[in-house]
């Protein structure tokens, strides 16, 4: 066997070790409408992966399949194959709400609970079953504000309502929420779209930051930021996946036409 054929196997299975969610020959239909086409695409571990598109092209839809938040729309059909570490996520024996503490989400409009800033941390641990006694959740709560860079903020005034926040404050709570549980898969949908320069920079950093742990989805209507704060990206058009590589790849050298005319603004 020579040296170039263990290499090339040296990195199929480097490849295959680090795919946390896998999904093959996806299809979504909301009554008659096939919003989602036959789409294939591993997300890989550690990584963030942007999906990018014109609006209405299917990027959210698809998000929402990776933990099962369709199921919450009664005309929404998903078909085909994804996997998490393996596990077919649509089996009968998966518990959505379980598989949603494994695959957390934060969404485009900050969504604090109108709970108390400690409560909303709080909450996703205590009905998970993730600590045993208060000291525990004290601990779940500080490690969460303190990875989604808020502790400094609000650490004096955790008894006080999450609604209170700025709306940059807001997300970064949204976020903590979303990690309390330990999830392995963090889905963002256009986390920053509601939210000033300023605060879109913090939440950016800390995207950078969080893929230490996790692996990051973000659906994204900014180029730049997909440019900024991804590894890999993948470019839906009309229920399509186009194309999917590594982000730089995407953007200074694509393969497919659309993906050109897109990031070059002749459409979007």
């Amino acid at each position: 066997m020579d040296s170039m054929t263990n290499m090339r196997m040296s990195e199929a299975s480097i490849e295959a070790r680090d795919i946390k969610m896998s999904t093959k020959g996806v299809d979504v239909f909301y009554g008659d409408t096939h919003a989602i086409k036959d789409v294939t695409v591993d997300i890989l571990d550690n990584t963030v992966t942007a999906f990018i598109g014109p609006s209405g092209c299917g990027k959210s839809t698809f998000l929402r399949c990776l933990n099962r938040m369709n199921d919450t729309i009664e005309v929404c059909r998903v078909t085909g194959d994804i996997r998490l570490d393996g596990e077919d996520i649509y089996a009968s024996r998966v518990d959505p709400v379980q598989l949603r503490a494994r695959v957390g989400m934060v969404f485009q409009k900050p969504n604090p609970f109108p709970k108390s800033i400690y409560d909303n941390i709080a909450y996703g641990p205590k009905i998970h079953g993730l600590v045993g006694n208060k000291a525990e959740l004290d601990e779940v709560v500080e490690q969460s504000l303190r990875r989604a860079a808020i502790w400094n903020e609000v650490k004096d005034r955790l008894d006080q309502p999450g609604t209170g926040l700025s709306g940059g404050q807001q997300q970064r709570l949204c976020i903590a929420r979303a990690i309390a549980t330990a999830p392995e898969v963090l889905l963002m949908d256009e986390p920053c779209s509601a939210l000033d320069p300023i605060a879109t920079a913090q939440i950016e950093e800390l995207i950078d930051e969080l893929r230490a742990d996790f692996s990051v989805v973000i659906v994204t209507h900014s180029m730049q930021q997909a440019a900024r704060v991804s590894q890999k990206t993948a470019f839906f058009h009309l229920g399509d996946l186009v194309e999917y590589n590594d982000t730089n790849h995407i953007f200074t050298n694509p393969d497919d036409q659309r993906t050109q005319d897109y990031i070059t603004g002749r459409f979007g």
